[in-house]
């Protein structure tokens, strides 16, 4: 496999954005490399080293990689079988003032880890971006829908209602909590500095003749040149494992998040009470042209599973590090890494297209009442008869009896709910028969859910898109639009 092409991965070049595609591409990774290797050289410089300003001039004018360059360093792995080696001597070539000094002291973890950490940071600063513009167009379909009486599930059997602008506020708590993981992770990042072979700093105390305190100041100027606050105290050869397990747990519970979204969106698809978008003309069968099948939710499904089944791996490669290290967790990271944030982009870029376009059809949603809310609403009636001084049980019966003709009429005939018909015309319920159209009301069950939701949006997402980066990234934030 050629050196750029160890680092690609199939999602990148299709479905993911051009930001999250770019951070995950060789050219990326392999310009971080050699801004690694030019921080290192200006630390060194500046603590004492014999490093030439034309070395530092000729590294600093040649980061990006070209055509060729990329072709030199497939030569060179091929015959060095050294990935980090034959970027070492490829940049060497183009800037032969430093190819002496280039990776002085380092081991190949110091590009390679503190590359990773530089790009999870990154990414995880998209995906927070893009997490807090899907939010945001949920939050307006909620607050659109606040008060509209739908249906209520439980057991994805008919329960008490709830409006369809409430629903989607329990999807958006939890991408509120998928924001808050995800900013802690992010923000926790350290990067694993300048640490030697084994951790030990061994080969820069020898470099700095001893000297302990230039060898801090070292670390910590490398860190400071990469933009990083701190970098991790004490490592291995690499950074540890675990930081990976730390970053890919709240995209995996991202994932399990926007599968249970996108599921209950193909449930609401099949009531035909809400649809995701379907373009004038998109084909839903190759043989039944009637249908419109919600693929964009089934997409994010998919994608969401792979995501939750990703973290799995960073589990099991931290726990079966040896002592300071074992190559068997490389090749297995640079799949599970770059496929966790290509795939997260993806889910988060899709659910927001579809919150984007959502269809909303309320005379199904009435319809589906209407064959419901007879049932839910004979407490009310009897609490109605009893307020006329009627007998509760004796209201009771009446109503047990007439509940169970109506069900015969719908399950064993296939006929409408017609319990309301037979209260109307049954003269016990002559003295409540005046109220039953304010008792049928569906917005008299839907509870406080409009000011739940009102409330929510003002107290808890309001505040949480207040951050700057994310207010930034709602404001500016376009449409999503999806070729496939």
């Amino acid at each position: 496999m050629e050196a750029y092409e160890t680092y690609q991965t199939p999602l990148s070049s299709r479905y993911a954005s051009k930001e999250m595609a770019n951070l995950f591409s060789p050219a990326k990774r392999f310009r971080t490399w050699r801004e690694l290797w030019l921080n290192l050289a200006i630390a060194e410089k500046q603590l004492g080293l014999t490093i030439t300003d034309e070395a530092i001039d000729q590294m600093k004018a040649n980061l990006d990689l070209t055509p060729e360059q990329f072709d030199i360093a497939a030569k060179e792995e091929k015959k060095r079988r050294h990935d980090v080696m034959a970027h070492v001597h490829t940049f060497g070539q183009v800037a032969p003032a430093a190819a002496g000094i280039i990776h002085l002291g380092a081991t190949s973890c110091y590009v390679t880890d503190n590359a990773d950490l530089i790009f999870i940071r990154t990414g995880l600063t998209y995906l927070l971006k893009s997490l807090a513009i899907l939010i945001s167009r949920l939050s307006a379909f909620a607050a659109q829908y606040r008060a509209l009486p739908t249906l209520g599930f439980t057991h994805y059997q008919p329960a008490q209602l709830t409006t369809v602008g409430k629903r989607a506020t329990l999807w958006i708590q939890e991408l509120l909590w998928d924001l808050r993981n995800i900013k802690r992770a992010r923000d926790d990042i350290g990067l694993r500095g300048v640490k030697g072979t084994t951790g030990t700093q061994a080969s820069f105390l020898t470099l700095f003749d001893g000297d302990h305190d230039k060898v801090e100041e070292l670390d910590k100027l490398v860190t400071k040149l990469c933009g990083f606050e701190y970098a991790y105290p004490v490592t291995s050869q690499t950074y540890s494992r675990k930081i990976d397990i730390d970053v890919l747990s709240p995209l995996a519970s991202l994932g399990a998040t926007a599968h249970k979204i996108a599921t209950d969106l193909r449930l609401l698809a099949n009531l035909k009470e809400v649809e995701e978008p379907f373009e004038s003309t998109q084909i839903g069968s190759s043989a039944m042209a009637y249908k419109r099948n919600p693929m964009r939710s089934e997409r994010v499904c998919s994608l969401s599973r792979h995501l939750m089944v990703l973290h799995q791996n960073a589990l099991m490669t931290s726990s079966v590090q040896w002592f300071e290290r074992t190559l068997d967790d490389s090749a297995n990271r640079r799949i599970t890494l770059p496929e966790a944030f290509l795939t997260a982009d993806i889910v988060l870029s899709t659910l927001q297209n579809v919150s984007e376009g959502l269809v909303v059809y309320p005379q199904v949603i009435a319809r589906r009442i209407s064959q419901e809310l007879p049932f839910m609403a004979t407490e009310n009636i009897i609490m109605a008869i009893v307020k006329n001084g009627g007998d509760r049980q004796e209201a009771h019966e009446k109503i047990r009896v007439l509940s169970h003709e109506a069900a015969h009429q719908v399950k064993q005939l296939g006929l409408e709910n017609n319990l309301i018909e037979r209260v109307r015309e049954d003269p016990y319920f002559d003295p409540i028969k005046g109220q039953l159209d304010t008792l049928l009301d569906p917005q008299s069950f839907i509870g406080r859910a409009p000011e739940q939701v009102d409330k929510f949006l003002k107290d808890w997402v309001a505040p949480a898109l207040a951050d700057a980066e994310l207010k930034e990234a709602v404001e500016t934030g376009g449409k999503v639009e999806l070729h496939v």
